[in-house]
């Protein structure tokens, strides 16, 4: 059939509350022009992330009843160790409350100043771990990676040959490398297996640690299944488990694509490594067989492990974006190409090329997005990842402005993502419109969850 319907049946619903044109200005207003500060309610469509925003299943919601909640040694943690351990091969699995924490733990250990940690492009959280540490998070995307125009199979690659000249240069002050698989930063795309193999032969080499950031493994193992040579006859699960084996280690924020709401984990092998992250988890989070989460929550994490690897699953997630996407595209709407595994990245460089980068192009598309239809989304450009130069004071813009759409897991219909597409091309088709937006309060890290804005008239 050409038709590819959702996976499921509906069996529970959620009301939409509907607001006007008139109220969303009031409350963004409000929110201090920042969408994350905008009440859940009052938004019609939510695609501001994909994290801990899935629809969980019957068997989930089951296992949420069954789950056990004994402080140390309960059942549940049991069988989530035992399905993570089958997934990953790896041999220490230690749960955290989200990707965040697991990050903190590691790099409580392996940062530190002086130190450099190579990714093929960090996310904010990561980034801001790593920097909290003291540590220098370096950014080596492919070259295809840093054009949004050029389609190519795997944009989400390192580049290796960057990858070992800067090991070279500071081999003594990279304690570990990381891949982040899918490339959220720059659009969502797989890293190939062929890449993931390289950058273990690299980091054996010099006798570095290799970790995952894997919250979205699956959907990076079904890219590899549909484009990389080799793989087509092999099975989701198969992929992964092949990926896991060329680490030493992986965070993972279960809120992806483990399918539930909350929780994660950090795997490793080696020994000492994990006795450290337990003491640090102890201090932080909590018992080494809960680690912050309830029994419950490891019990769904188990479950969403395993049916986020049915393929009819991937199939209908993949294709749900790359529909999103080629409407967008048959309209003349700038976006990030390919699309994606999770999401919809707009080009705000060509989508309002007459905003520079210092007032915020992106964030501009994403507050008229609220106000016209009720949509929330989020900036990944100068908001997010830019920078001022400590002599001059001068912003320093990342390589490309985007706004993300994410969609949640399981939650919206062809008929939602419809109404999206819709509201994005009648915002474009009047592009001259958007204005550009500053600050009125910016933190000092990870400003754009927190920070407040106002219009430039």
């Amino acid at each position: 059939m050409k038709t590819i319907i959702e996976p499921f049946k509906i069996k529970s619903v959620e009301p939409i509350k509907f607001t006007t044109r008139e109220e969303r200005i009031e409350i963004l207003k409000k929110a201090g022009y920042n969408p994350f500060m905008i009440p859940a309610e009052e938004v019609i469509i939510d695609l501001l992330t994909d994290s801990g925003t899935s629809a969980m299943s019957s068997k989930q919601w089951s296992g949420i009843m069954d789950g056990d909640e004994s402080y140390a040694g309960a059942r549940s943690y049991y069988r989530f160790e035992k399905v993570v351990k089958e997934l990953t091969g790896f041999k220490h699995i230690i749960p955290t409350h989200q990707g965040r924490a697991a990050e903190k733990i590691l790099f409580s250990i392996f940062g530190g100043n002086g130190k450099f940690i190579p990714n093929n492009t960090h996310f904010d959280t990561t980034r801001a771990n790593i920097e909290y540490s003291g540590a220098v998070a370096v950014d080596l995307p492919c070259k295809e990676g840093n054009d949004p125009d050029l389609i190519a199979d795997f944009k989400g690659n390192i580049d290796l040959n960057m990858l070992d000249n800067f090991i070279k240069s500071n081999k003594n002050n990279v304690p570990l490398v990381m891949l982040t698989i899918t490339n959220n930063s720059n659009g969502g795309q797989p890293v190939s297996m062929e890449n993931i193999r390289e950058t273990k032969r690299i980091c054996s080499q010099y006798n570095i640690p290799f970790f995952l950031d894997a919250c979205r493994f699956a959907e990076n193992a079904y890219f590899i299944k549909l484009r990389e040579p080799g793989y087509q006859g092999k099975s989701v699960r198969e992929i992964a488990q092949e990926m896991f084996s060329y680490a030493d280690g992986c965070t993972m924020s279960a809120k992806k694509d483990a399918l539930v709401n909350m929780g994660g984990f950090l795997a490793l092998n080696d020994d000492d490594i994990a006795l450290k992250a337990r003491n640090i988890l102890v201090v932080t989070e909590g018992f080494p067989t809960y680690g912050g989460l309830a029994g419950r929550d490891l019990e769904a994490i188990a479950q969403g492990l395993n049916e986020v690897l049915d393929e009819n699953y991937l199939k209908y997630r993949i294709r749900t974006v790359e529909y999103t996407g080629q409407k967008l595209i048959n309209s003349g709407v700038p976006i990030l190409v390919p699309p994606g595994g999770h999401a919809i990245y707009l080009n705000a460089k060509k989508f309002a090329p007459h905003i520079p980068p210092e007032n915020f192009p992106g964030h501009s598309i994403v507050c008229e997005l609220y106000i016209h239809a009720g949509i929330r989304a989020v900036e990944i450009g100068s908001v997010m990842f830019g920078k001022y130069d400590k002599e001059t004071g001068k912003h320093i813009p990342p390589k490309m402005e985007l706004v993300r759409l994410a969609l949640p897991r399981r939650v919206y219909t062809q008929s939602h993502m419809d109404y999206v597409i819709e509201a994005i091309i009648e915002i474009y088709n009047k592009r001259e419109n958007l204005k550009g937006y500053k600050f009125t309060y910016e933190p000092p890290i990870l400003r754009h969850f927190l920070a407040k804005f106002e219009p430039i008239v």
